[in-house]
């Protein structure tokens, strides 16, 4: 059950056993909980983790089977800072009762808008013990209209003092939604903010989405590598 009163949905696996095990929150792309995420939550299981993707969108639809991207922005669109943020605390309350999840060792990932996510969520929540943020916007386009940059709110790079979880970023050098120069903000804004034990790994060459390994802009060298980076990161603080 979600603040507002809805029923949230959500893919949950688990390893064999009884656990307790440390869980992932896992937020999805603009396309939903997807086969690719209910895989990505798969071999989290497979990982040693119990992994719960809620399903953001499904209020106004479920983006999943749709291939009209105006359609699907209007779906995402409407999911909201404070809609979002209560179905992550939903989904950290339901977690704490079930008996095969160790509740006190909860980590965050999320993919694309899920990987902007992942920043809010570990700024907010202190239940969070991590987080790993795959190619998230940090900051507003240069270019962005004030009504965007509104929109937007609360941006990474404005929540760096506030994060009570370290995260790890993975950032693709040539994804043209997301500048460098946004990635070396978030840089400054980490160190400024005296979070040493947060980072971001930049892939020179990796466009956006390049762990998507059912999309042309995946990169199996850069995708591999990150997601050894998710696993030693969580081993670290989860496990």
């Amino acid at each position: 059950p979600a603040p507002d009163g809805f029923d949230l949905p959500a893919y949950v696996t688990r390893p064999a056993g009884d656990g307790p095990f440390p869980v992932v929150i896992v937020v999805s792309e603009i396309f939903g909980v997807h086969e690719y995420i209910r895989d990505i939550c798969r071999r989290l299981a497979k990982a040693g983790y119990a992994a719960v993707a809620p399903a953001f969108f499904v209020r106004k639809e479920d983006p999943a089977p749709l291939s009209d991207m105006a359609a699907i922005m209007t779906i995402v669109g409407a999911a909201g800072y404070e809609q979002v943020m209560g179905d992550v605390a939903a989904a950290l309350e339901w977690i704490g009762l079930q008996a095969w999840a160790r509740s006190d060792k909860v980590g965050i990932t999320g993919y694309c808008w899920g990987g902007k996510v992942v920043w809010q969520a570990c700024a907010r929540f202190p239940a969070l013990d991590a987080g790993v943020a795959w190619y998230g916007r940090l900051a507003p386009a240069a270019n962005a209209t004030e009504e965007q940059k509104t929109a937007g709110r609360p941006w990474p790079v404005d929540l760096a003092a506030e994060l009570k979880a370290p995260v790890l970023g993975l950032y693709g050098g040539q994804d043209g939604g997301i500048p460098v120069a946004s990635v070396e903000a978030m840089r400054a804004a980490l160190t400024a903010a005296g979070k040493s034990d947060s980072q971001i790994i930049l892939y020179d060459d990796a466009p956006h989405g390049f762990h998507a390994d059912y999309r042309a802009s995946y990169r199996e060298a850069d995708a591999q590598d990150g997601w050894r980076r998710l696993l030693t990161f969580f081993s670290t603080r989860l496990k």
